[in-house]
């Protein structure tokens, strides 16, 4: 069943980093229940992020959560790992949405109507909604991570490549979590080019 005032908002987390998934959010808000504060998740603190998703999850309509894995990033690339992921949130909807707004310049391929809006996280409400999702939970899994790999301060940086992050990877070299595909990983994984001697 679909409502023509059902629209989703779509968008993703975790396309820069070194290590870790890709998380994208679904969103359908609740036209009743309108939510303040929303916007781009990434000018938004930690402790807003949370708050906010929790009214996300108790005030809309629906919501859902895809990933993609290091391994789909490293076999499909990041681009296709991220749209891979945005179309196990919205099927993860529960409801046919009428529309879907995605951030960024490229939908997905969906059995919906879609639209691509750039910096659309920070423009529209219902994609500001999905970016929370995926970043508070990626964000969440980067934590448990952090408790198997504690040597890397995944806690810290989530996975992007900081200067801490990039030393911890020339000096332990990568874990099952690095994007071997990733320029910086790929280096400290290639034998080193024999000198001219």
């Amino acid at each position: 069943m679909t409502n023509n005032s059902w629209i989703a908002g779509v968008d993703e987390a975790g396309r820069g980093p070194l290590a870790g998934p890709v998380y994208a959010g679904a969103v359908i808000l609740n036209p009743e229940k309108p939510i303040d504060g929303l916007m781009d998740s990434k000018v938004l603190t930690p402790k807003r992020r949370e708050a906010l998703l929790e009214l996300i999850q108790s005030g809309s309509l629906a919501y859902g959560v895809g990933t993609a894995s290091v391994e789909e990033i490293d076999r499909l690339n990041i681009l296709q790992a991220s749209l891979l992921a945005m179309q196990r949130a919205v099927a993860a909807l529960g409801m046919q949405p009428a529309n879907v707004l995605v951030d960024g310049n490229r939908c997905p391929i969906l059995p919906y109507p879609s639209e691509a809006i750039i910096d659309g996280d920070a423009k529209v409400a219902v994609i500001s909604a999905a970016s929370i999702v995926a970043k508070v939970l990626r964000d969440r899994q980067m934590l448990v991570y952090d408790q198997e790999y504690p040597q890397y301060g995944f806690a810290k940086h989530k996975g992007y490549g900081t200067a801490e992050h990039l030393a911890a990877l020339a000096k332990f070299g990568p874990c099952p979590l690095h994007r071997r595909s990733f320029a910086p990983v790929r280096a400290v994984t290639s034998p080193l080019p024999r000198g001219e001697g």
